[in-house]
């Protein structure tokens, strides 16, 4: 499969990477956007302290924001990212469907997962089988059964992931949003796949025994990881080298001009901590995709 080029590739479609494909398209440079939108924080929400505008359905204004960025030349792919790694001049980048792609700079703008379950032991048994994180945790599984709960990109890559570390991996998810690329591969895989399943509990007393799924089956496994949606800030920046904030290990370190730790990494919203706003998310969008879009030009030669 050939690998297509841009100059700066954008990381999430909240307004913060909106914001970054504008300003970055504006500089006349090749911008291409990664995400689904619906899977922005602000998508199902409302907005009324922007200044300047009323009260405004998130997702009309992600919309409009798309608008924009299409309109000054970004490029949309409606699909997740599941690989981020430096190669040779800048860094490549694969999306679910098995698509490549190699940039010169790169801008991080996810957002930050706020998703679990909500169910019973989930709290309880964090960290003690319980994991938000296979690219993090994937290695103290080896050789135990495991479960991966969701039913986006991170839980599906993250199957497959398990599937060369422990001894079975079940895969629970109600219904499947992802590339068939993606979906092919899993049901190659060997993996147990629970389609059109819930969890109801995830037992144990001090460490996980097993889930309780909502037919009442019960899967005997040792470890959980709940991947609700695309991946996270920790996993892709991780495998870069990006720092994170040595305090918490949750948000992406930046500087006054959006930049990490990492030449040609920028970074922007609430990947790089709070408020949680949209006028922040928007500011450190414009910055980001300012700076990306010189640091991309530069590299031209």
């Amino acid at each position: 499969m050939s690998r297509e080029s841009f100059d700066v590739v954008i990381l999430g479609t909240g307004p913060a990477g909106l914001q970054a494909a504008i300003h970055a398209a504006r500089k006349k440079v090749a911008v291409l956007v990664l995400g689904r939108q619906p899977q922005s924080s602000l998508y199902k929400a409302h907005v009324e302290n922007f200044c300047c505008l009323g009260k405004i359905a998130g997702g009309d204004l992600l919309g409009a924001g798309r608008e924009q960025a299409q309109k000054f030349g970004a490029q949309m792919w409606d699909e997740d990212v599941l690989e981020v790694t430096s190669g040779g001049e800048g860094f490549v980048i694969r999306t679910e469907s098995g698509r490549e792609v190699a940039a010169k700079s790169l801008v991080l703008a996810m957002g930050i997962s706020r998703n679990k379950l909500g169910v019973p032991g989930e709290k309880k048994l964090l960290g003690k089988g319980v994991s938000y994180c296979v690219d993090c945790d994937a290695g103290f599984y080896r050789g135990t059964k495991v479960a991966v709960v969701g039913e986006g990109s991170a839980a599906f890559s993250g199957a497959l992931t398990m599937l060369m570390v422990a001894s079975e991996v079940h895969l629970i998810y109600d219904q499947a949003s992802v590339e068939p690329t993606l979906a092919g591969q899993v049901e190659a895989g060997g993996i147990f796949v629970h389609s059109g399943r819930k969890v109801k509990a995830i037992l144990g007393e001090k460490l996980v025994e097993g889930l309780e799924l909502d037919n009442g089956e019960i899967l005997e496994v040792e470890g959980v990881f709940i991947e609700l949606g695309a991946k996270g800030a920790v996993a892709l920046a991780g495998t870069l080298g990006v720092m994170m904030d040595p305090e918490s290990m949750q948000y992406i370190a930046v500087d006054k001009k959006q930049a990490t730790n990492l030449p040609g990494v920028y970074a922007c919203g609430d990947i790089t901590g709070p408020p949680w706003q949209v006028a922040k998310a928007v500011g450190e969008g414009c910055v980001a995709g300012l700076e990306a879009a010189a640091y991309a030009k530069d590299r031209r030669g």
